[in-house]
Protein backbone atom coordinates (compact mmCIF):
# COMPACT_ATOMS: atom_id res chain seq x y z
CA UNK A 1 0.00 0.00 0.00
CA UNK A 2 1.12 3.69 -0.72
CA UNK A 3 1.93 5.88 2.27
CA UNK A 4 1.32 9.64 1.98
CA UNK A 5 3.28 12.12 3.89
CA UNK A 6 1.38 15.68 4.06
CA UNK A 7 3.20 19.05 4.52
CA UNK A 8 3.03 22.13 4.43
CA UNK A 9 4.43 24.51 1.12
CA UNK A 10 3.95 28.11 1.95
CA UNK A 11 4.84 29.81 5.98
CA UNK A 12 2.24 27.07 7.62
CA UNK A 13 -1.46 28.01 8.30
CA UNK A 14 -2.57 26.30 4.56
CA UNK A 15 -4.84 24.03 5.58
CA UNK A 16 -3.20 21.17 6.65
CA UNK A 17 -5.52 19.77 9.79
CA UNK A 18 -8.51 19.12 6.79
CA UNK A 19 -7.00 17.38 4.37
CA UNK A 20 -5.36 14.74 6.96
CA UNK A 21 -8.49 14.55 8.38
CA UNK A 22 -9.94 13.90 4.69
CA UNK A 23 -7.38 11.91 3.83
CA UNK A 24 -7.03 9.97 7.13
CA UNK A 25 -10.42 8.34 6.90
CA UNK A 26 -8.68 5.92 4.58
CA UNK A 27 -5.36 5.58 6.52
CA UNK A 28 -4.72 3.20 9.39
CA UNK A 29 -1.87 5.32 11.11
CA UNK A 30 -1.32 8.86 11.41
CA UNK A 31 1.80 10.12 12.61
CA UNK A 32 3.18 13.54 13.51
CA UNK A 33 7.11 13.69 12.66
CA UNK A 34 8.16 17.33 13.91
CA UNK A 35 7.62 20.54 15.53
CA UNK A 36 5.69 20.96 19.08
CA UNK A 37 2.55 22.17 20.72
CA UNK A 38 2.94 25.60 17.93
CA UNK A 39 1.54 23.69 15.31
CA UNK A 40 -2.49 24.14 14.63
CA UNK A 41 -4.49 22.13 13.00
CA UNK A 42 -8.40 23.13 13.02
CA UNK A 43 -10.78 20.21 11.84
CA UNK A 44 -14.40 20.66 11.21
CA UNK A 45 -16.07 16.61 11.66
CA UNK A 46 -19.92 16.67 11.63
CA UNK A 47 -20.40 20.01 12.29
CA UNK A 48 -17.86 19.98 15.48
CA UNK A 49 -14.83 22.20 14.95
CA UNK A 50 -11.82 20.43 16.93
CA UNK A 51 -8.41 22.55 17.30
CA UNK A 52 -5.05 20.29 17.93
CA UNK A 53 -1.90 21.50 18.84
CA UNK A 54 0.22 18.34 19.43
CA UNK A 55 -1.80 15.06 18.63
CA UNK A 56 -1.61 14.05 14.93
CA UNK A 57 -5.40 14.21 13.21
CA UNK A 58 -6.18 10.71 13.63
CA UNK A 59 -7.33 11.31 16.78
CA UNK A 60 -10.40 12.49 15.67
CA UNK A 61 -11.41 9.26 13.54
CA UNK A 62 -12.26 6.23 15.02
CA UNK A 63 -10.23 3.02 14.94
CA UNK A 64 -7.02 5.03 13.66
CA UNK A 65 -3.90 4.38 15.39
CA UNK A 66 -2.04 7.90 16.20
CA UNK A 67 1.32 8.19 16.98
CA UNK A 68 3.42 11.07 17.93
CA UNK A 69 7.10 10.27 16.41
CA UNK A 70 10.76 10.85 17.60
CA UNK A 71 11.06 13.78 15.54
CA UNK A 72 8.42 16.04 17.98
CA UNK A 73 9.00 17.92 21.20
CA UNK A 74 6.53 17.03 23.70
CA UNK A 75 5.08 19.83 26.38
CA UNK A 76 3.96 17.08 29.42
CA UNK A 77 1.57 18.97 30.71
CA UNK A 78 -0.01 20.71 27.41
CA UNK A 79 -0.25 17.08 26.10
CA UNK A 80 -1.97 16.04 28.83
CA UNK A 81 -4.69 18.92 28.89
CA UNK A 82 -5.34 18.91 24.79
CA UNK A 83 -5.96 15.13 25.63
CA UNK A 84 -8.54 16.13 28.36
CA UNK A 85 -9.69 19.01 25.82
CA UNK A 86 -10.48 16.12 23.22
CA UNK A 87 -12.25 13.53 26.04
CA UNK A 88 -14.37 16.68 26.83
CA UNK A 89 -15.53 16.39 23.28
CA UNK A 90 -16.55 13.02 23.33
CA UNK A 91 -13.02 11.64 21.56
CA UNK A 92 -11.98 8.44 23.50
CA UNK A 93 -7.81 9.08 23.65
CA UNK A 94 -6.37 6.12 25.10
CA UNK A 95 -3.26 4.00 25.34
CA UNK A 96 -4.88 2.27 23.11
CA UNK A 97 -4.62 4.63 19.84
CA UNK A 98 -2.34 6.99 21.13
CA UNK A 99 1.54 6.17 20.95
CA UNK A 100 4.14 7.98 21.68
CA UNK A 101 7.92 7.65 20.66
CA UNK A 102 9.89 6.83 24.34
CA UNK A 103 12.65 8.93 22.87
CA UNK A 104 10.60 12.01 22.22
CA UNK A 105 12.39 15.34 23.74
CA UNK A 106 9.84 17.12 26.47
CA UNK A 107 9.76 20.88 27.06
CA UNK A 108 9.72 21.81 30.31
CA UNK A 109 8.70 25.25 31.68
CA UNK A 110 11.79 26.50 32.10
CA UNK A 111 11.83 26.22 28.07
CA UNK A 112 9.03 28.33 27.36
CA UNK A 113 10.34 31.37 29.84
CA UNK A 114 13.51 31.19 28.15
CA UNK A 115 11.85 31.45 24.39
CA UNK A 116 9.86 34.43 25.89
CA UNK A 117 12.91 35.74 27.67
CA UNK A 118 14.75 36.04 23.94
CA UNK A 119 11.72 37.64 22.27
CA UNK A 120 11.72 40.42 24.82
CA UNK A 121 15.42 40.51 24.79
CA UNK A 122 15.16 41.08 20.56
CA UNK A 123 12.61 43.61 20.24
CA UNK A 124 14.92 45.70 21.78
CA UNK A 125 18.22 44.15 20.34
CA UNK A 126 20.54 46.57 17.69
CA UNK A 127 21.42 43.57 16.05
CA UNK A 128 18.76 44.23 12.67
CA UNK A 129 17.30 40.86 13.08
CA UNK A 130 14.12 41.59 15.67
CA UNK A 131 11.80 39.19 16.61
CA UNK A 132 12.08 35.90 15.04
CA UNK A 133 7.89 35.52 16.09
CA UNK A 134 8.12 32.53 17.78
CA UNK A 135 4.76 31.05 19.64
CA UNK A 136 7.00 31.33 23.19
CA UNK A 137 6.04 27.72 23.87
CA UNK A 138 9.39 26.72 24.03
CA UNK A 139 9.94 24.39 21.05
CA UNK A 140 13.44 25.83 19.67
CA UNK A 141 14.97 25.68 23.86
CA UNK A 142 13.87 22.23 23.52
CA UNK A 143 15.45 21.39 20.39
CA UNK A 144 18.58 23.41 21.43
CA UNK A 145 18.45 20.99 24.47
CA UNK A 146 18.34 17.65 22.59
CA UNK A 147 21.20 18.64 19.90
CA UNK A 148 23.58 19.57 22.67
CA UNK A 149 22.73 16.38 24.05
CA UNK A 150 21.57 17.39 27.43
CA UNK A 151 17.37 17.02 26.99
CA UNK A 152 15.46 14.90 29.09
CA UNK A 153 13.60 12.89 26.77
CA UNK A 154 10.29 10.64 27.78
CA UNK A 155 11.79 7.20 28.72
CA UNK A 156 13.86 9.34 31.56
CA UNK A 157 10.94 9.35 33.38
CA UNK A 158 10.92 5.93 34.08
CA UNK A 159 14.62 5.94 35.66
CA UNK A 160 14.63 8.36 38.87
CA UNK A 161 18.22 7.91 39.50
CA UNK A 162 19.09 9.03 36.02
CA UNK A 163 16.62 11.41 35.57
CA UNK A 164 17.92 13.21 38.87
CA UNK A 165 21.35 13.72 36.99
CA UNK A 166 20.51 14.86 33.49
CA UNK A 167 18.21 17.08 35.63
CA UNK A 168 20.81 18.25 37.45
CA UNK A 169 23.02 19.13 34.06
CA UNK A 170 20.47 20.51 32.30
CA UNK A 171 20.04 23.07 35.08
CA UNK A 172 23.65 23.99 35.07
CA UNK A 173 23.57 25.35 31.94
CA UNK A 174 19.92 26.90 32.19
CA UNK A 175 20.70 28.14 35.15
CA UNK A 176 23.72 29.63 33.92
CA UNK A 177 21.64 31.26 31.56
CA UNK A 178 19.23 32.45 33.46
CA UNK A 179 22.04 34.76 35.48
CA UNK A 180 22.95 36.29 32.17
CA UNK A 181 19.34 37.36 31.97
CA UNK A 182 19.15 38.58 35.02
CA UNK A 183 16.34 35.83 35.86
CA UNK A 184 16.07 33.50 39.01
CA UNK A 185 17.40 30.42 38.48
CA UNK A 186 15.01 27.29 38.31
CA UNK A 187 14.24 25.31 41.78
CA UNK A 188 15.20 21.81 40.80
CA UNK A 189 13.62 20.34 43.42
CA UNK A 190 10.14 22.03 42.20
CA UNK A 191 10.81 20.59 38.53
CA UNK A 192 11.82 16.72 39.56
CA UNK A 193 8.36 16.94 41.45
CA UNK A 194 6.30 18.18 38.47
CA UNK A 195 8.05 15.51 36.49
CA UNK A 196 7.41 12.81 38.67
CA UNK A 197 4.04 13.33 39.35
CA UNK A 198 2.94 13.78 35.48
CA UNK A 199 5.38 9.85 34.53
CA UNK A 200 2.72 7.34 35.64
CA UNK A 201 0.29 9.50 33.40
CA UNK A 202 2.98 9.82 30.24
CA UNK A 203 4.68 6.71 30.91
CA UNK A 204 1.71 4.28 29.35
CA UNK A 205 1.35 6.06 26.12
CA UNK A 206 5.57 5.40 25.53
CA UNK A 207 6.73 2.64 23.52
CA UNK A 208 9.63 2.08 20.33
CA UNK A 209 7.31 3.64 18.05
CA UNK A 210 9.57 2.37 15.40
CA UNK A 211 9.21 -1.01 15.57
CA UNK A 212 5.30 -0.52 15.38
CA UNK A 213 5.67 1.45 12.55
CA UNK A 214 8.01 -1.02 10.79
CA UNK A 215 5.51 -4.13 11.75
CA UNK A 216 2.31 -2.28 10.59
CA UNK A 217 4.39 -1.16 7.04
CA UNK A 218 5.24 -5.05 7.05
CA UNK A 219 1.45 -5.51 7.64
CA UNK A 220 0.11 -3.59 4.69
CA UNK A 221 -1.44 -0.80 6.74
CA UNK A 222 -1.69 2.84 4.80
CA UNK A 223 0.55 5.04 7.12
CA UNK A 224 -0.13 9.12 7.10
CA UNK A 225 2.41 11.09 7.72
CA UNK A 226 1.36 14.76 9.48
CA UNK A 227 3.78 17.62 8.99
CA UNK A 228 3.48 20.74 10.88
CA UNK A 229 4.15 24.53 10.20
CA UNK A 230 5.40 24.89 5.93
CA UNK A 231 7.96 24.52 3.83
CA UNK A 232 9.27 27.97 3.95
CA UNK A 233 9.57 27.75 7.84
CA UNK A 234 12.39 24.87 7.61
CA UNK A 235 15.23 25.69 9.61
CA UNK A 236 17.33 24.74 6.78
CA UNK A 237 15.50 25.77 3.48
CA UNK A 238 13.43 28.45 4.55
CA UNK A 239 13.66 32.27 5.13
CA UNK A 240 16.33 32.10 8.01
CA UNK A 241 16.50 33.16 11.17
CA UNK A 242 12.55 33.91 10.59
CA UNK A 243 12.30 30.09 10.64
CA UNK A 244 10.79 27.30 13.20
CA UNK A 245 13.13 24.72 14.70
CA UNK A 246 12.84 21.71 13.37
CA UNK A 247 12.73 20.70 9.42
CA UNK A 248 9.52 20.91 8.04
CA UNK A 249 10.30 19.05 4.55
CA UNK A 250 8.35 15.29 3.55
CA UNK A 251 12.28 14.05 4.74
CA UNK A 252 12.00 14.44 7.95
CA UNK A 253 8.75 11.80 7.61
CA UNK A 254 11.39 9.20 7.46
CA UNK A 255 13.60 10.87 10.60
CA UNK A 256 10.90 11.81 12.62
CA UNK A 257 9.61 8.15 13.07
CA UNK A 258 12.26 5.79 12.67
CA UNK A 259 11.47 4.54 9.43
CA UNK A 260 13.24 4.17 5.94
CA UNK A 261 13.35 7.18 3.33
CA UNK A 262 11.32 5.04 0.90
CA UNK A 263 8.47 4.26 3.78
CA UNK A 264 6.96 7.84 2.98
CA UNK A 265 5.70 7.73 -0.66
CA UNK A 266 3.29 9.81 -2.30
CA UNK A 267 4.20 13.82 -0.90
CA UNK A 268 1.39 16.54 -1.00
CA UNK A 269 1.73 19.97 -0.53
CA UNK A 270 -0.90 21.92 1.03
CA UNK A 271 -0.88 25.20 -0.45
CA UNK A 272 -3.31 27.94 -0.11
CA UNK A 273 -4.81 29.87 -2.92
CA UNK A 274 -3.21 32.87 -1.84
CA UNK A 275 -0.15 33.64 0.52
CA UNK A 276 -0.18 34.50 4.19
CA UNK A 277 2.39 34.03 6.95
CA UNK A 278 2.42 34.94 10.74
CA UNK A 279 5.15 36.95 12.70
CA UNK A 280 8.19 38.64 11.14
CA UNK A 281 10.26 37.86 8.41
CA UNK A 282 10.20 38.67 4.32
CA UNK A 283 7.00 38.33 2.68
CA UNK A 284 7.42 39.61 -0.93
CA UNK A 285 3.88 39.67 -1.97
CA UNK A 286 2.34 40.93 0.83
CA UNK A 287 -0.51 43.46 0.82
CA UNK A 288 -0.86 45.85 3.37
CA UNK A 289 -4.17 47.25 2.05
CA UNK A 290 -7.95 46.60 1.19
CA UNK A 291 -6.82 43.69 -0.76
CA UNK A 292 -4.85 41.98 2.09
CA UNK A 293 -7.42 42.67 4.30
CA UNK A 294 -9.93 41.64 2.42
CA UNK A 295 -8.33 38.13 2.11
CA UNK A 296 -7.54 38.21 5.81
CA UNK A 297 -11.41 38.56 6.55
CA UNK A 298 -12.83 36.16 4.45
CA UNK A 299 -10.22 33.90 5.30
CA UNK A 300 -10.55 34.54 8.57
CA UNK A 301 -6.90 34.52 9.25
CA UNK A 302 -5.82 34.02 12.41
CA UNK A 303 -3.40 31.69 14.18
CA UNK A 304 -5.11 28.50 15.75
CA UNK A 305 -2.70 28.58 18.19
CA UNK A 306 -1.85 32.29 18.96
CA UNK A 307 -4.76 34.08 17.72
CA UNK A 308 -2.33 36.48 16.16
CA UNK A 309 -3.81 38.02 12.59
CA UNK A 310 -1.98 36.68 9.57
CA UNK A 311 -0.24 38.83 7.60
CA UNK A 312 -2.08 38.12 3.53
CA UNK A 313 -0.47 38.56 -0.01
CA UNK A 314 -0.93 37.20 -3.62
CA UNK A 315 0.13 33.90 -4.31
CA UNK A 316 3.63 33.32 -4.49
CA UNK A 317 4.56 31.02 -7.16
CA UNK A 318 8.35 31.14 -7.22
CA UNK A 319 8.20 29.79 -3.03
CA UNK A 320 5.86 27.43 -4.11
CA UNK A 321 8.03 26.57 -7.00
CA UNK A 322 11.18 26.26 -4.60
CA UNK A 323 9.23 24.31 -2.17
CA UNK A 324 8.14 21.73 -4.59
CA UNK A 325 11.75 21.01 -5.94
CA UNK A 326 13.57 21.16 -2.32
CA UNK A 327 10.60 18.87 -0.88
CA UNK A 328 10.42 16.66 -3.16
CA UNK A 329 5.74 17.75 -3.65
CA UNK A 330 4.30 15.02 -6.19
CA UNK A 331 1.14 17.27 -6.30
CA UNK A 332 -0.84 19.64 -4.34
CA UNK A 333 -3.68 20.27 -2.15
CA UNK A 334 -4.89 23.78 -3.27
CA UNK A 335 -7.16 25.13 -0.05
CA UNK A 336 -9.26 28.56 0.29
CA UNK A 337 -9.65 28.85 -3.30
CA UNK A 338 -13.34 29.78 -2.18
CA UNK A 339 -12.16 33.15 -0.53
CA UNK A 340 -10.90 34.89 -4.08
CA UNK A 341 -14.67 34.56 -4.97
CA UNK A 342 -15.44 37.87 -5.85
CA UNK A 343 -12.54 39.43 -6.65
CA UNK A 344 -12.24 41.27 -9.86
CA UNK A 345 -8.10 40.80 -10.48
CA UNK A 346 -6.24 38.16 -9.28
CA UNK A 347 -2.29 38.46 -9.13
CA UNK A 348 0.59 35.91 -9.14
CA UNK A 349 4.04 36.49 -8.27
CA UNK A 350 5.73 34.64 -11.29
CA UNK A 351 9.68 35.93 -10.18
CA UNK A 352 11.47 38.42 -8.47
CA UNK A 353 13.51 41.51 -9.24
CA UNK A 354 16.98 42.15 -7.04
CA UNK A 355 19.01 45.32 -8.03
CA UNK A 356 18.37 44.78 -11.57
CA UNK A 357 18.25 41.27 -11.83
CA UNK A 358 15.35 38.91 -12.33
CA UNK A 359 15.46 35.84 -9.71
CA UNK A 360 13.76 32.48 -9.88
CA UNK A 361 13.76 32.06 -6.45
CA UNK A 362 14.17 33.33 -3.06
CA UNK A 363 17.73 34.24 -2.31
CA UNK A 364 19.37 32.76 0.87
CA UNK A 365 20.43 35.98 2.38
CA UNK A 366 18.36 37.67 5.17
CA UNK A 367 19.09 41.18 3.12
CA UNK A 368 18.13 39.69 -0.06
CA UNK A 369 14.80 38.53 0.81
CA UNK A 370 13.76 41.59 2.80
CA UNK A 371 14.93 43.57 -0.28
CA UNK A 372 13.46 41.42 -3.42
CA UNK A 373 10.14 42.85 -5.39
CA UNK A 374 7.47 40.76 -7.14
CA UNK A 375 7.03 40.42 -10.42
CA UNK A 376 3.71 39.56 -11.00
CA UNK A 377 0.95 38.21 -13.84
CA UNK A 378 -2.72 39.68 -13.79
CA UNK A 379 -5.64 36.74 -14.00
CA UNK A 380 -9.63 37.70 -14.19
CA UNK A 381 -11.19 36.66 -10.78
CA UNK A 382 -14.61 35.54 -11.12
CA UNK A 383 -17.73 36.67 -9.87
CA UNK A 384 -19.62 33.25 -9.16
CA UNK A 385 -19.05 31.26 -5.70
CA UNK A 386 -16.59 28.18 -5.75
CA UNK A 387 -17.62 27.68 -2.01
CA UNK A 388 -18.61 24.07 -1.62
CA UNK A 389 -17.75 22.64 -4.87
CA UNK A 390 -17.05 19.56 -5.50
CA UNK A 391 -16.06 18.73 -8.62
CA UNK A 392 -14.38 20.74 -11.57
CA UNK A 393 -17.61 21.52 -13.70
CA UNK A 394 -19.04 23.17 -10.33
CA UNK A 395 -16.57 25.81 -10.16
CA UNK A 396 -16.21 29.14 -12.83
CA UNK A 397 -14.36 28.54 -16.18
CA UNK A 398 -12.22 31.95 -14.68
CA UNK A 399 -11.32 29.34 -11.43
CA UNK A 400 -10.24 26.60 -13.69
CA UNK A 401 -8.19 28.45 -15.70
CA UNK A 402 -6.59 30.16 -12.61
CA UNK A 403 -6.15 26.90 -11.10
CA UNK A 404 -4.36 25.70 -14.25
CA UNK A 405 -2.03 28.40 -14.59
CA UNK A 406 -1.23 27.64 -10.83
CA UNK A 407 0.21 23.84 -11.85
CA UNK A 408 1.75 25.21 -14.62
CA UNK A 409 3.98 28.16 -12.92
CA UNK A 410 4.94 25.63 -9.32
CA UNK A 411 5.90 22.45 -11.50
CA UNK A 412 3.56 20.05 -9.91
CA UNK A 413 -0.28 19.19 -10.51
CA UNK A 414 -3.27 19.83 -7.96
CA UNK A 415 -4.46 16.78 -6.61
CA UNK A 416 -7.01 17.41 -4.20
CA UNK A 417 -8.85 21.46 -4.06
CA UNK A 418 -10.46 22.36 -1.31
CA UNK A 419 -13.34 24.81 -1.16
CA UNK A 420 -14.54 25.06 2.33
CA UNK A 421 -13.58 24.09 5.81
CA UNK A 422 -15.81 21.55 5.86
CA UNK A 423 -14.12 17.96 4.93
CA UNK A 424 -16.56 17.02 2.44
CA UNK A 425 -16.13 20.59 0.01
CA UNK A 426 -12.99 18.41 -1.71
CA UNK A 427 -12.57 18.13 -5.40
CA UNK A 428 -10.28 14.62 -5.30
CA UNK A 429 -7.79 14.38 -8.62
CA UNK A 430 -5.16 12.18 -7.74
CA UNK A 431 -5.76 9.64 -5.01
CA UNK A 432 -2.52 9.69 -3.10
CA UNK A 433 -3.42 6.51 -1.69
CA UNK A 434 -3.54 4.96 -5.05
CA UNK A 435 -0.43 2.23 -5.52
Amino acid sequence: MANVAVVGSQWGDEGKGKIVDWLSERADVVVRFQGGHNAGHTLVVGGETYKLSLLPSGVVRGGKLSIVGNGVVVDPWALLDEIERLRAQGLAVTSENLRIAENVPLILPLHGELDRLRERAREGSNAGTGKIGTTGRGIGPAYEDKVARRGLRLCDLADTALLERKLHELLLHHNALRRGLGEPEVDGRELSERLAAVAPKLLPYAEPVWLRLAELRRAGRRILFEGAQGAMLDIDHGTYPYVTSSNTLAAQAALGSGMAPEAVGYVLGITKAYTTRVGSGPFPTEQDDDVGRRLGERGREFGTVTGRPRRCGWFDAVLVRQAVKVGGIDGLALTKLDVLDGMDTLKICTAYTLEGQTLHHLPAGMGAQARVQPVYEEMDGWSESTEGARSFADLPAAAVKYVKRLEELVEAPVALLSTSPARDDTILVTDPFAD
